[in-house]
């Protein structure tokens, strides 16, 4: 559309949208715009359930409106931030339903730091979070294992490393190679494919999972989030060992123990034969100078019996115990009667202060007792002319009726 044929004729009108795609249109085909750098703060940032990026950039006197859709997202390897200073690659345009422009990003980095390491910097912290690098979680690699997995490249230097250190410190493990990719996209599925298998098969007993040295970008694999949880869940103590001594990757936070190398992975797996010889040796040792020490003292003490006279004359030795023995009975005989006797005396004692008690023994002396409805009478007041009771004695019972009542007016005081 013309716009300069519509000045002279104020009867005609555009519409909002003709004005707004009018003014895209424009946009669009400024090859300035198509494909421009800018740097900013981010802020106002939401990261959309859909997979796209919504923030504004800003300097100290403007700011501007811009999004990134899911496609673009994907590739980047951090997480954007509010306050967060980047530059940004992409094209302004206008979003004709609003009538506002904004920029459509394509890509972002960091202002001043590099892509994957700040990357590296948040998964590090957000696993450290979570207590993935917690000491209380790591396992003890066992003293004298088996075998040993080793999951690298099957060409690399690194896999000749190990198993000349492993062949060399100890020879009676059984070596394992997984191989893997170490290096570029998709080997972190390969090395998680060897964690799954070593841990779900059970051949081995500690697990080297590494690479040689080599840049951020050679060693970002072993930074993937995923193979960080496999390696924390794994059954099976895991030792990493990726770059040189002065690398460090998420691998190494989170495995079991890190190795310098991976030569000194190998080291740390398994003991040195020769220094176990040598304590085998020591022991060995030990053990004969602690027997020597044990016959000596038996030694002596069948020397102290024969000089005893026990072994040259047993008989003897026996006739002077059983003399002993014979003692001992008689003291312990006549303890033992004395003590009895000293029993008896006290049981009859106590017999008889019972036997003064015993009601039957008062009325053999002529005593009776006299009982109604089953209760002693000690009163007479406790009976009526005309009741029934019961007299009780020695040899039998007699029951009589009431007559007549006689108080005794005398009194005991």
């Amino acid at each position: 559309m013309d716009i300069s044929s519509l000045r002279d004729r104020s009867d005609v009108a555009m519409t909002v949208s003709e004005l707004n795609n009018y003014i895209k249109m424009m946009f669009d085909s400024n090859r300035l715009l198509n494909s421009i750098f800018v740097r900013g703060e981010i802020s106002n940032f939401v990261n959309h359930r859909s997979g796209h990026f919504y923030f504004s950039l800003k300097d100290e006197g403007a700011q501007i409106k811009a999004v990134m859709f899911r496609s673009s997202t994907a590739r980047l390897k951090f997480l954007p931030e509010n306050g967060m200073k980047v530059t940004v690659c992409g094209s302004i345009s206008v979003f004709p339903r609003d009538g506002v422009y904004q920029m459509y990003v394509t890509s972002i980095q960091p202002d001043g730091i590099g892509a994957l390491y700040l990357a590296y910097e948040q998964l590090k912290a957000k696993l450290d979070s979570e207590g993935l690098f917690s000491d209380e979680h790591k396992k003890p690699i066992p003293p004298i294992p088996r075998n040993i997995g080793v999951i690298t490249s099957p060409t690399g230097a690194a896999v000749r490393d190990i198993i000349n250190v492993l062949g060399r410190r100890y020879p009676l493990a059984g070596v394992y190679l997984y191989p893997a990719l170490v290096q570029g996209e998709g080997a972190a599925k390969t090395l998680i494919d060897g964690i799954e298998y070593f841990d779900r098969s059970k051949l081995v007993d500690t697990i080297i999972i590494g690479r040689g040295g080599g840049s951020i970008e050679d060693l970002w694999e072993f930074n993937n989030e995923e193979l960080a949880r496999h390696i924390f869940n794994c059954s099976v103590p895991v030792i990493s060992a990726v770059g040189h001594e002065t690398d460090f990757t998420i691998c190494d936070f989170v495995a079991d123990m890190r190795a310098p190398t991976p030569s000194a992975a190998a080291e740390l797996a398994v003991p040195d034969i020769r220094e176990l010889c040598m304590m085998i040796d020591a022991y060995s040792d030990r053990a004969d100078r602690s027997l020597i020490r044990i016959v000596e003292r038996y030694r002596e003490r069948l020397n102290r019996l024969k000089d005893s006279g026990i072994l040259s004359d047993f008989s003897s030795y026996t006739q002077k115990l059983r003399g002993k023995v014979d003692e001992l009975y008689k003291s312990t005989t006549i303890a033992y009667q004395r003590n009895l006797a000293d029993k008896r005396l006290t049981f009859m004692t106590k017999v008889g202060k019972l036997e003064a008690l015993n009601p039957l023994s008062v009325m053999s002396r002529g005593y009776s007792v006299v009982e109604k409805e089953g209760r002693v009478i000690s009163s007479s007041s406790d009976v009526e002319i005309g009741d029934e009771f019961i007299v009780r004695f020695k040899d039998g019972t007699i029951t009589a009726n009431v007559q007549s009542i006689t108080p005794d007016n005398r009194s005991v005081k």
